[in-house]
């Protein structure tokens, strides 16, 4: 069996969000990255993907769009929010139920469950795997699948969006078991 460990160490887990509303010119759309998290993903056999990933270890890197460039400190108040009053501590995470790996071992469509804020909801995403250990991939993930309604400012005129993009692009030397 071949096991690939992945975390921040080697890759990055990369959450973008985009705006919503009749005021979304005023808002950003941002790229956030998860500093704190590890998967594995075990091909053999029977394939599976684990993922956990800290809540409180959203960092925003970047914000396009919106009246006005966002700041370090806008950043970081948007990271705090996002740990206070959006996932509240709440743990993330994935674990697949099946993967379809193609016949080239390159490619994997993967379906799990995602857990997020005590909910779990079915999510299937894609991976490719290249030969230097390199997994991506991804799967958009919808905020009103787990009950929750995104976050709102302006009186509700400005809001995010309820897709979520959850990005996974590391390399990792694979651990061989014989």
């Amino acid at each position: 069996m071949t096991r690939y460990v992945l975390g921040p160490d080697c890759g990055t887990l990369t959450v973008r969000t985009s705006k919503a509303g009749a005021a979304a010119k005023a808002g950003h759309n941002l790229r956030m990255e998860v500093t704190s998290w590890h998967a594995t993903l075990d091909l053999g056999d029977q394939p599976a993907l684990a993922l956990t990933a800290d809540p409180s270890s959203f960092r925003v890197v970047e914000g396009t769009g919106g009246v006005m460039p966002l700041g370090d400190e806008e950043k970081a108040a948007i990271a705090k929010t996002i740990d206070d009053e959006v996932l509240k501590g709440s743990a993330i995470e994935f674990n697949s139920s099946h993967i379809d790996v193609d016949p080239s071992g390159k490619h994997l469509d993967v379906e799990g469950e995602l857990k997020l804020f005590d909910k779990r909801q079915p999510v299937t995403f894609a991976l490719t795997l290249s030969d230097d250990g390199r997994v991506a991939g991804g799967a958009t993930v919808k905020h009103s699948d787990f009950g929750v309604k995104p976050y709102s400012a302006l009186f509700g005129t400005l809001k995010v969006a309820d897709d979520v993009a959850v990005e996974v692009d590391a390399t990792t030397r694979s651990q061989d078991d014989d």
